[in-house]
């Protein structure tokens, strides 16, 4: 972490009481603004830990908090706000029936991605069923999309397909015509391959994408499950600006708090009104430095509260209070 510096002050007049005055007020204030460090430290910085082997882990180090001028305390209380500013203006919604058509005339100059698909110069680097996911058919899955009856379903993070074909086939077992867009660049990680050897590169080009394609093709869920080849934030910029909204958002990207916190403020613009937004590594190694505390921390400043199941999260609304009917009129 960079050293940070308070920016000095200027020289206090030769006045002795003046400096007795102006070195109790910089007092008071550094007292006032670490109790202000302290309490808005989930939007400025997180702990950095490390594994150490075993269950347990170990906080190296702290965040220090430095007093500012009184000058700069406002320009420091609107910076701490952008951190939780996130667009949630979308333009008027696409009906359900027509996100399949929106999504292929805006990426795929309006023919299906699985179109003549598999290519010829890749049709032998792919193989005919690949998928592996994490927790991708856990029992959330199928309570929500019971509870919901989903129109449109928007995943980020996709990998090999795993969770989209669990989706997709509960969806068609259960009689929905359910669109699922899947958000993903498709570049997996760096060193990912290490655990993934057959899937090919091609020029420098993994095949993620085409063997996620493949799988869908293989299950036979083409006109179920799209593609969107994009970042996250690109993507969800995108179905903001043409309006495509999503009954259920599942969240599984990047692990890390800052990612997190991104996707899920972004997703949460293209909810649909009563839709819910769910998803996974809520309890994990990384603990309150990745997906749970960005989960908790939204919830708290949208008044919403957490659902576990198992390794997943949902976010829901706060029940209504309860009142006793003290007094009964005739």
């Amino acid at each position: 972490m960079k050293d940070c510096h308070a920016p000095k002050f200027l020289s206090p007049p030769h006045n002795a009481g003046s400096r007795r005055r102006i070195y109790m007020a910089a007092v008071i204030f550094a007292a006032i603004a670490y109790t202000f460090g302290v309490v808005t430290s989930p939007l400025v910085s997180y702990l950095a830990c490390k594994d150490t082997g075993n269950s347990s882990r170990e906080a190296v180090k702290t965040t220090e908090y430095l007093a500012l001028p009184v000058q700069n305390s406002q320009k420091l209380t609107d910076n701490l706000a952008d951190l939780a500013r996130f667009e949630r203006r979308c333009a008027k919604p696409v009906p359900s029936n027509l996100v399949r058509q929106v999504i292929l005339g805006a990426l795929f100059n309006g023919t299906s991605p699985f179109a003549e698909f598999p290519p010829e110069h890749a049709r032998a680097l792919l193989t005919p069923w690949r998928i592996k996911g994490w927790g991708s058919t856990g029992s959330v899955f199928e309570r929500l999309i019971k509870e919901l009856r989903p129109r449109t379903i928007v995943e980020l993070g996709t990998f090999l397909g795993a969770s989209a074909i669990h989706m997709a086939a509960l969806a068609r077992d259960l009689g929905l015509r359910t669109q699922i867009l899947c958000v993903d660049d498709f570049r997996g990680w760096p060193g990912f391959r290490q655990n993934f050897r057959d899937i090919q590169i091609l020029n420098g080009d993994v095949m993620l994408l085409y063997q996620f394609m493949q799988n869908v093709a293989a299950m036979n869920l083409t006109d179920t499950v799209v593609p969107v080849p994009y970042s996250t934030a690109g993507a969800l910029r995108a179905l903001c600006e043409w309006g495509i909204y999503a009954d259920l958002v599942e969240v599984d990207a990047a692990h890390d708090f800052h990612s997190a916190w991104a996707d899920i403020n972004t997703a949460y613009a293209i909810l649909s009104p009563g839709g819910v937004m769910f998803g996974h590594d809520y309890n994990t190694m990384m603990d309150n430095r990745g997906v749970r505390r960005a989960v908790n921390l939204f919830a708290k400043l949208n008044k919403l509260w957490v659902e576990p199941d198992g390794q997943h999260w949902i976010l829901r609304p706060l029940p209504r209070p309860r009142y006793n009917i003290l007094f009964k009129t005739s």
